[in-house]
């Protein structure tokens, strides 16, 4: 066994056993990494009720040198932060959920240090912003997008991903208008797709291209800037619905604690429509 000291993020919390507990967490030297503590359930000295959802410690890993051991040894926990906000409404804690759910699901095992380094840095500052900035309807899709962007999946938001293109531009200019601003995005080749590329193809989503503009500019702002923004209702609409479709991809399973969300959140994903009509 090989002993790491660092900080961790507690993704997903595991009864197991008659006292013990398996943990994910993520760390920023490698990302995530799964450990069972013995006897947490037991042991105040050990685990001082510090293994819990969204928790920030410092942490004593021992881990395994064989690739055939699939679970770290973790021995201690020290608290850092708890992020109590997050358990200051339901709304708050249902967004932090969909949060360390996603990035349980899709935080890749063996990072680069410095993708890992800056995914753990993403992960606490998303957990500070949901528990923290105004509970308005930009807050979720702003930090998927960040999400997806710390994950190194977040789409393209600005070329064609077939020809390289700006779509939008030569279309409306070879039809004497520019497009009514729709371009077709495809969900399964993670960004826009011009109309010349597009014809043929099914199941693209039509998104104004304003929207994709506005998510890129998020992309450049600090979050704690973010609140000046604005989009406008058409825009969130398109932005939630397309990046909710976009993780689902990734994904390929709806999380538990993004149905909840909804729920609380009173939103309706709308039904894909056929991008084609929207931009004829």
């Amino acid at each position: 066994m090989a002993a790491l000291h660092t900080e961790a993020l507690v993704l997903r919390v595991i009864e197991f056993g008659e006292s013990d507990r398996i943990v994910h967490l993520l760390v920023p030297e490698f990302g995530r990494l799964g450990a069972i503590a013995r006897g947490a359930r037991r042991s105040v000295r050990r685990f001082p009720g510090t293994l819990d959802l969204f928790h920030h410690l410092r942490v004593q890993v021992e881990r395994p040198r064989s690739a055939s051991a699939s679970l770290a040894r973790l021995d201690s926990a020290a608290l850092i932060r708890g992020f109590p906000g997050l358990r200051g409404g339901a709304v708050r804690f249902a967004l932090g959920c969909y949060l360390v759910e996603l990035l349980d699901r899709l935080a890749p095992e063996a990072a680069a240090p410095r993708d890992a380094h800056r995914l753990f840095a993403f992960a606490l500052s998303a957990l500070e912003q949901a528990a923290e900035a105004p509970l308005d309807p930009r807050l979720r899709p702003l930090l998927e997008l960040r999400a997806l962007d710390a994950l190194g999946l977040r789409p393209e938001l600005r070329r064609c991903v077939r020809c390289g293109g700006e779509p939008g531009a030569a279309d409306g200019e070879a039809r004497g208008s520019p497009s009514r601003g729709v371009v077709a995005f495809h969900v399964g080749e993670g960004g826009p797709v011009c109309e010349r590329c597009a014809a043929g193809i099914e199941g693209c989503l039509p998104v104004q291209l304003g929207t994709l503009r506005a998510l890129e500019g998020a992309l450049r702002l600090p979050p704690q800037q973010q609140g000046r923004l604005v989009l406008g209702p058409r825009t969130l609409d398109e932005a939630r619905t397309l990046l909710a479709r976009f993780h689902r991809f990734h994904l390929g399973v709806e999380l538990r604690s993004e149905r909840v969300l909804d729920e609380l959140l009173g939103y309706t994903p709308r039904p894909l429509r056929s991008a084609s009509r929207e931009i004829a």
